[in-house]
């Protein structure tokens, strides 16, 4: 078999179809890198807090309950999968029934019975 000169007709589709697969890799490697700011279900990270811990999540919800002193406190926030307090120790934390986003790191911690307490350490709120 013989290969095409570059210049050649028979040689330009083939020329077109790579830059085609370059451009289309080159866009999904934009859409798969813009995937880490998504949000995790709050019901993944209580199914299997030991996977999370330590690691930064982006969770969204309404605020179910919320307490608070002198700039710090907890919150709970509910996606509709499952509901996970929110440690704040700067800023104050937001009115029970507001919708936020929270960007924080998970940190187990202990298991009574059926009951398991998971918290979010908030860094940082994020528009929902």
């Amino acid at each position: 078999m013989t290969v095409p000169h570059p210049l050649e007709p028979s040689a330009l589709p083939r020329r077109r179809l790579g830059r085609a697969l370059l451009a289309m890799l080159l866009l999904a490697a934009v859409v798969v890198s813009g995937c880490k700011d998504s949000t995790t279900p709050i019901k993944d990270i209580l199914d299997d807090p030991a996977r999370f811990q330590d690691e930064k999540v982006r969770i969204q919800g309404d605020v179910t309950s919320s307490v608070g002193v002198f700039g710090t406190g907890a919150y709970e926030v509910s996606d509709g999968t499952g509901r996970i307090v929110v440690v704040s120790k700067a800023g104050g934390v937001p009115r029970e029934g507001a919708r936020v986003g929270v960007e924080g790191v998970v940190r187990p911690g202990f298991t009574l019975g059926t009951q398991t307490l998971t918290v979010l350490m908030e860094e940082r709120r994020i528009n929902p």
